[in-house]
């Protein structure tokens, strides 16, 4: 459970005090604390406008970070990405073996341990000096590769974006909550089954938490706005593999 925060405890201890000294001829009438006050109006909308409000809110944004786990093809992927309009970096988990990818324009770099290399090739002792050579590399992924249309999805954020916010079937408010210490609206698809996603209430209406559909994967967007350098790596850190990648 999500602590509150000792401001917020506070301000709802004197509302509360306040509710039970509202005397009227008959005694005293009760009141409560609204979930919207101070915030961004958001939450008072229906949950369409407040998809289309936080989707115009994440694309205008230069940068976020991006957390969490990705359901796709029937692999699971642990993301940690950061990501802005020249590009991402990152790390990326799947079946056990986390690799780094780096994208700065058009240009995708994958770094890895020879672990991954020998299990992406997997063709004996020419694939264990492959690996060796690639080890703690970043490789340049050639743009024809499969594996550059694979992976250099993960470090687009408008790519990412446009297709993980959006829920599927009927769309509806499901009370207000927090995520991180920020108060959020959630809205939900099919109540649920086509997902929820978690909004900010405060200041832009930015995504804060997608639980996908059909379990598709949970993730939490932060950092939003905040922009980051991305740095070509070293050309002693680097190897152009020249060809198309081992399978992965």
């Amino acid at each position: 459970m999500t602590a509150i925060p000792q401001g917020r405890a506070r301000r709802t201890v004197v509302v509360g005090a306040m509710c039970a000294l509202v005397v009227t001829g008959t005694g005293l009438t009760g009141c409560s604390e609204d979930p919207d006050a101070g915030t961004n109006g958001v939450g008072k909308l229906p949950a369409a406008q407040i998809q289309s409000k936080t989707r115009a809110a994440a694309g205008s944004a230069h940068a976020l970070r991006l957390s969490g786990n990705v359901v796709t093809s029937g692999r699971t992927y642990r993301l940690d990405m950061r990501l802005n309009s020249e590009g991402g970096s990152g790390s990326v988990t799947a079946e056990g073996t986390t690799f780094q990818l780096l994208r700065i324009g058009e240009e995708l770099y994958l770094k890895a341990g020879a672990d991954f290399w020998t299990q992406a090739d997997g063709k004996g002792d020419d694939s264990d000096a492959a690996a060796d050579k690639l080890d703690g590399k970043y490789v340049k992924v050639p743009s024809g590769d499969p594996a550059y249309k694979k992976f250099s999805g993960f470090t687009d954020k408008d790519v990412l974006l446009d297709g993980l916010l959006t829920l599927h079937g009927s769309l509806d408010t499901d009370g207000h909550h927090e995520q991180a210490g920020t108060r959020t609206i959630r809205i939900t698809g099919d109540k649920g089954d086509g997902g929820t996603l978690d909004v900010s209430l405060e200041g832009q209406p930015y995504p804060l938490r997608l639980a996908r559909a059909g379990g598709a994967g949970t993730l939490t967007f932060s950092a939003w706005g905040k922009n980051f350098p991305l740095t070509e790596p070293e050309k002693d850190e680097t190897v152009d593999y020249g060809k198309q990648l081992p399978t992965s």
